[in-house]
């Protein structure tokens, strides 16, 4: 590579210009033939699938005969155009399905461009719940509520009945019973 990470193009500029006007030129030629054989081809067919009239030299019977058969095969054309109709529709169809399927299995989603919006929560509130009513927002009324046990506390009585009570033997005999310290 070269100073300033550029690369020189192996073909000069006039070349690549001659050999554009060349294909451009081959293109023109490739057009013009597939549009002769296109025409071509449609004379054939027709040729093949109408043949000349000749109604000088006919009689009115031969006449409505023909009109008869070619009656039968404007039908019989119809009705394979309409099969036809009918297969591209059918076609069709299965194509947007596969298409859609394939656009879910990617699961690409074009994501739209957002625009931040500054809006109440009230207004959020009311949207989510899809109410004509305007609910408030009071987040504390729908959380749960815990019961905090509340400390058992001790009933304060006479201190002088309560070593009354618990002297001697008994009160020794009660402590021990209920688990509770000595004072």
């Amino acid at each position: 590579m070269s100073e300033g990470g550029e690369k020189k193009p192996k073909i000069t500029a006039s070349r690549r210009l001659l050999l554009k006007t060349l294909m451009l030129a081959k293109a023109a030629v490739m057009l013009e033939n597939e549009t002769k054989e296109k025409k071509d081809e449609k004379v054939k067919i027709m040729a093949e699938r109408v043949p000349p009239l000749d109604c000088g030299r006919m009689s009115l019977q031969e006449l409505q005969e023909l009109c008869k058969q070619m009656h039968h095969k404007i039908d019989v054309i119809d009705e394979e155009r309409y099969d036809f109709e009918v297969k591209v529709v059918k076609n069709n169809k299965e194509i947007e399905g596969l298409a859609q399927k394939i656009f879910d299995l990617k699961g690409k989603f074009k994501r739209p461009n957002l625009k931040r919006v500054r809006v109440s929560a009230d207004a959020v509130l009311g949207a989510l719940m899809e109410s004509t009513q305007k609910a408030s927002l009071d987040l504390r009324a729908n959380l749960k509520s815990v019961k905090k046990e509340e400390e058992k506390e001790k009933e304060v009585t006479d201190w002088r009945k309560n070593v009354e009570a618990m002297s001697g033997m008994e009160g020794r005999k009660k402590l021990f019973d209920s688990g509770a310290p000595a004072q």
